[in-house]
């Protein structure tokens, strides 16, 4: 009795054993399928054919380029993955972004991230260097390393004990912003960021913008008004319209812009739970500011905004445009295009006050009027440390 007893158990291990091996099978086939359907979307797609081509690294030449993926290497850990600074055999620092599953839903987010990072040439969005492949060991990303740190920890996080951003790079750092985004809802097909924030704006050593993390970006058909998707992004962020009717459009970009607007005059994070209730979200507090015309109260005393008029004058203006971009209703916030022609606007008009013309009346170079002593762009950028926290909307997914 007993013998036919461990007989069965025997055989319903051996079942329950088999249904796993076959059920790992599977995935792995629906893996394979969907790997060999993005190698050949990618070949045939009319509008990545001319621009769709990503160098291929392998696992082994990136695990010896960051030492192993050794803890010491991790420069940023962030929703998707951890990234990690490296080194290329032609000497090239690189920041190596780790998924931290190889799954269905890491492969589409890698896949995705590729394929409109792959479309992209601007001065102000960060470059991909390359990846590896669906069939790797591992999904990795190969980006340039932007050495100075994320706009977040210059205002407010690990950086700004020791550092201090005046106005004037903060204006800078709001342009270059708008000019990417503007670039991105400019191109055709075009593209929707989704998780603009402080944290996904990096600084090279001139404090020069590279917007960067593309991982919830998304391409807007043609002619569509809106695509319909589960809200993603971060607390803080997100469009509120968004947020409720499932509608993602680059007003959803507009209103996460109007948030960083905010950041950079008050130099408070997007949503802090230290502080009172009502003001735990800095887009809510600075739009009771503004409405209260309390606006003094918002500004970091240290930019100058009581004991410089220019400054003054210069920070109310954006703070008006920012709460434009942070209307509920999308139809009410201004196109990204508009953005950026206002704050060139602000930004010339503070330069000519401040006698920025030569006798000829030509603008003089625009980097040392606004900038001063801050070089202009260097192609090449090393060392250290910068923090990309791409986190979702914990009660949604999609």
């Amino acid at each position: 009795m007993a013998g036919g007893f461990s007989f069965i158990m025997f055989c319903f291990l051996c079942f329950l054993i088999y249904r796993r091996w076959k059920k790992k099978q599977s995935s792995r086939s629906n893996f394979s399928d969907r790997s060999t359907s993005f190698a050949l979307s990618s070949k045939t797609d009319p509008e990545l054919a001319s621009s769709f081509y990503t160098p291929i690294f392998t696992y082994d030449e990136l695990y010896k380029a960051t030492n192993a993926f050794n803890a010491s290497e991790e420069v940023g850990d962030g929703g998707f993955g951890t990234v990690y600074k490296g080194k290329l055999k032609d000497g090239r620092v690189v920041a190596v972004k780790r998924l931290y599953e190889t799954n269905y839903r890491r492969a589409e987010q890698f896949m995705n991230e590729v394929k409109i990072v792959s479309l992209l040439r601007h001065q102000n969005l960060i470059s991909l260097y390359g990846c590896t492949t669906l069939h790797s060991r591992e999904l990795l990303l190969v980006y340039e390393f932007i050495p100075n740190g994320t706009v977040a920890d210059h205002l407010h996080g690990s950086r700004a004990s020791g550092s201090f951003l005046p106005w004037k790079v903060r204006m800078r750092i709001a342009i270059e912003t708008a000019d990417a985004l503007n670039y991105l809802h400019s191109i055709e097909p075009q593209i929707i960021h989704r998780d603009i924030k402080t944290n996904n704006i990096l600084l090279d050593n001139n404090f020069h913008v590279k917007v960067g993390d593309f991982g919830l970006s998304r391409l807007f058909p043609l002619d569509a008004t809106h695509v319909s998707t589960a809200p993603q992004g971060t607390p803080g962020y997100v469009d509120p319209e968004y947020h409720k009717f499932f509608q993602l459009t680059d007003k959803s970009d507009v209103y996460s812009f109007g948030v960083v607007l905010m950041e950079l005059i008050s130099s408070m994070p997007a949503v802090d739970i230290n502080r009172e209730l009502h003001e735990a979200s800095l887009a809510y507090m600075a739009i009771k500011k503004i409405q209260r015309q309390e606006l003094h109260e918002f500004v970091d005393p240290r930019l100058g905004y009581h004991s410089d008029s220019d400054i003054n004058g210069m920070i109310t203006q954006v703070a008006g445009l920012a709460l434009r971009c942070l209307q509920t209703e999308r139809e009410m916030r201004p196109g990204i295009k508009e953005v950026l022609e206002i704050l060139r606007e602000i930004e010339k008009a503070a330069c000519e006050a401040e006698g920025c013309l030569d006798v000829d009346g030509a603008v003089e170079k625009e980097e040392a009027c606004l900038l001063k002593n801050i070089p202009p762009y260097s192609p090449n950028s090393v060392a250290e440390r910068w923090v990309s926290t791409s986190s979702s909307m914990s009660s949604f997914s999609g």
